[in-house]
């Protein structure tokens, strides 16, 4: 646990640089004033969170500052560390797959998001747990999408279903259960595409993919990770809302955290869309792919060098 802390706190340096030290530099050492108010409202706009979750979090704090009558800017900073930890919901499990399958798994997300990584990264390190995978590109009108899940494929040492470019996506899909179930693997991960330009035929493509599988295999897809790059902040939140409209997703991938400074967007993606956030990127090795803990989480932004927050 504490390498994946390391990992953790290392992945969100310009968070805490920027975010966190923004707010410590509000609170610590100070009389709690209600003029700060305003001031740690800015702070939350400026990070991008977004009028409604902002709003949330300042009622929240504003009603447990009323209860607790906390004397000293420090406690107050205490108390946000606690309303950003319930908001953002459970703990995540550590990756790993349940006994039975085979368990078919779907990656959905725009273009970029680092959704074909992700599934990469997924297939290895079940690999590293001795399970079975086979990887399905059915983001088959992006070349680059293929090549770089059969490099992740020879990477974790994992077969990897493709068809020509252009080819129908739901026909990798069928391919890709097909043969996790014919050489009994524990696992299938289909990697869709994410073109937003048409949007209705993507939706249409998606919900066809679905069904193919669900036809292959009883009660896939048993995941639907949507994959959101945090370095997008607001616009990755639109762009998310698309996929909901089509495929029951399951869970939320929050990737390249250790490339903004805004990672305080895990509040608003959790707030707004109401789903779990369930594993996040912060690096580009398989092993910076973390499950979700929301503690550590704010910890990474809020906390100083001690932890001593939370």
């Amino acid at each position: 646990m504490a390498n994946i802390w390391e990992r953790l706190k290392k992945g969100m340096t310009r968070t805490r640089s920027g975010l966190g030290d923004r707010l410590r530099s509000l609170f610590r050492g100070r009389a709690w004033q209600e003029e700060l108010w305003d001031e740690l409202e800015e702070i939350l706009y400026e990070a991008d969170l977004g009028s409604s979750t902002i709003e949330y979090l300042l009622s929240a704090l504003h009603r447990r500052v009323q209860q607790e009558h906390p004397a000293t800017a420090d406690q107050v900073l205490e108390l946000l560390f606690q309303v950003m930890v319930a908001e953002l919901g459970e703990q995540s499990p550590s990756l790993s797959l349940p006994a039975g399958g085979p368990w078919v798994w779907l990656m959905v997300g725009v273009n970029g998001t680092g959704k074909t990584t992700t599934a990469g990264k997924f297939a290895y390190l079940l690999r590293q747990q001795g399970k079975t995978v086979v990887l399905g590109a059915a983001d088959t009108f992006r070349a680059a999408a293929t090549e770089q899940l059969e490099e992740w494929g020879r990477r974790a040492g994992v077969e990897v279903v493709h068809q020509a470019a252009g080819a129908d996506p739901a026909a990798v899909a069928y391919d890709t259960v097909r043969s996790t179930r014919s050489r009994g693997a524990d696992l299938a991960i289909i990697d869709t595409a994410g073109r937003l330009q048409n949007k209705v035929n993507l939706m249409q493509e998606l919900q066809k993919i679905r069904r193919v599988v669900e036809r292959e295999c009883v009660g896939a897809p048993h995941e639907v990770w949507l994959v959101i790059d945090a370095t997008t902040g607001q616009n990755g939140l639109t762009q998310a809302r698309v996929f909901l409209e089509s495929v029951a997703v399951t869970g939320i991938i929050l990737t390249k955290l250790d490339g903004t400074a805004k990672g305080g967007i895990a509040v608003t993606i959790h707030h707004e869309l109401g789903l779990p956030i369930r594993f996040i990127g912060v690096g580009e090795k398989a092993e910076d792919l973390l499950p979700f803990d929301p503690h550590d989480y704010v910890r990474a932004i809020l906390g100083d060098e001690t932890g001593a927050i939370g």
